[in-house]
């Protein structure tokens, strides 16, 4: 085992870590306070490379490794949950699903000017009555000759008004259950196309997340994503790509949670002393620390697996249950470190915290994660072979 990063990696990081100094930190507080989804942050990221950063090299990628992925995550969040979710859709639940199961075709056209940053991918599987019942979507396609006319509409979809490209999901045959669900790459411009942003959130306010809509669209037969039927099969593939950055994001929360408490705790004084000299405050401190180190452990080995070609789904399952639930718990206990200051977005742990809930509630909530582990344990869940498997990092010799 290497718990080491590579050169590469560390200067990833550096690069992401002074991105986000320099063109998130300054202007986020206003952002969030004002709801608005700030475009060109994409288009920066894709400058960098960071928008196809683990996608091949052929198709238009950065050629790095999984694990480099979940670097930008964690970076990302630490200038706020809406960036790093916008390279989770684009990337994770997009971007790597076309590359696992997508035709070459489907690649040459979708996946190379995704990598490139020049088109962005977002992903369509929530509908307002099936969140972790997938089954009860409503969403259908039925095929007409070349097309198949899609019906039906999707909710709480991050880049919804921002996205060229969707993944959908959606019933070919709804007396099959599960087995009935395929998975089509959708356009904008395609009539019968339409978005309409969520307003009020709790959190992730500088994101844009809302619905959209089908309406008799005409999907070439050519843009379905693997076999008819295949779709279920190819959501829970691309949840295990999503939830691994989302699991990294929450490193990164944890990161920035721990950093704004301790240069509080060395700001703030009462009863004579530093509060960073209070026990109970230390032992706040104290749990962010393992909580980190957890789950970084926990993130990056279920890279390792990714990066080998391995099935990875009860490792990011772990990774991601683990990780967000330490994380909601850092900015809780971020807020309480800053006292009535916590309250106020004077400082930014409260944006943490109302960030924080999200990450525990979508791509499976805590609960879901739970049942899946306990099943694992228990012998009850085993993971069938995929017949088609994310490709394994190619290493450059």
């Amino acid at each position: 085992m290497d718990f080491q990063f590579s050169e590469e990696q560390k200067m990833l990081r550096n690069t992401v870590r002074s991105f986000v100094d320099q063109e998130i930190m300054p202007h986020i507080a206003t952002w969030d306070r004002e709801g608005y989804f700030e475009p060109s942050i994409i288009k920066k990221l894709a400058d960098l490379g960071l928008m196809g950063v683990c996608i091949p090299e052929k198709y238009g990628g950065s050629g790095m490794d999984y694990n480099a992925l979940a670097i930008v995550c964690e970076e990302l969040e630490r200038g706020d949950t809406a960036f790093r979710t916008a390279v989770s859709v684009h990337t994770g639940l997009n971007s790597m699903s076309i590359l696992q199961w997508g035709s070459e075709e489907q690649k040459q056209k979708y996946l190379v000017p995704q990598a490139r940053g020049e088109k962005v991918g977002a992903f369509g599987l929530t509908e307002p009555a099936a969140g972790s019942d997938v089954a009860a979507m409503q969403t259908t396609a039925v095929k007409d000759g070349d097309y198949y006319i899609l019906n039906g509409q999707k909710t709480w979809i991050s880049l919804c008004d921002v996205a060229d490209h969707f993944l959908v999901f959606a019933y070919t045959d709804k007396s099959k259950k599960h087995h009935g669900i395929s998975a089509f790459i959708v356009e904008r411009k395609w009539e019968g196309f339409s978005s309409k942003a969520i307003k009020g959130k709790l959190g992730i306010r500088a994101g844009n997340t809302g619905e959209i809509f089908f309406d008799n669209l005409k999907v070439p037969k050519e843009n379905l994503l693997g076999a008819e039927g295949e779709g279920f099969k190819i959501a829970m593939a691309s949840l295990d790509n999503g939830r691994f950055t989302v699991a990294a994001g929450a490193v990164g929360q944890i990161m920035v949670c721990m950093e704004a408490s301790v240069a509080y705790c060395h700001e703030r004084e009462t009863f004579g002393k530093p509060i960073g000299q209070h026990q109970l405050v230390q032992q706040m401190i104290a749990n962010m620390e393992a909580g980190l180190q957890m789950s970084r452990l926990l993130v990056y080995r279920a890279g390792e697996l990714k990066n080998a070609g391995k099935r990875n789904t009860r490792e990011t399952s772990l990774a991601k249950w683990q990780a967000c639930d330490f994380a909601n718990k850092a900015a809780d206990d971020a807020v309480q470190i800053h006292g009535a200051y916590g309250f106020s977005d004077e400082y930014p742990v409260e944006r943490y915290l109302r960030n924080s809930k999200a990450p525990v509630i979508y791509e499976g909530t805590r609960e879901i994660h739970t049942i899946m582990q306990a099943e694992y344990v228990l012998g009850y869940r085993k993971d069938k072979p995929l017949n088609k498997m994310l490709p394994a990092w190619e290493q450059d010799l």
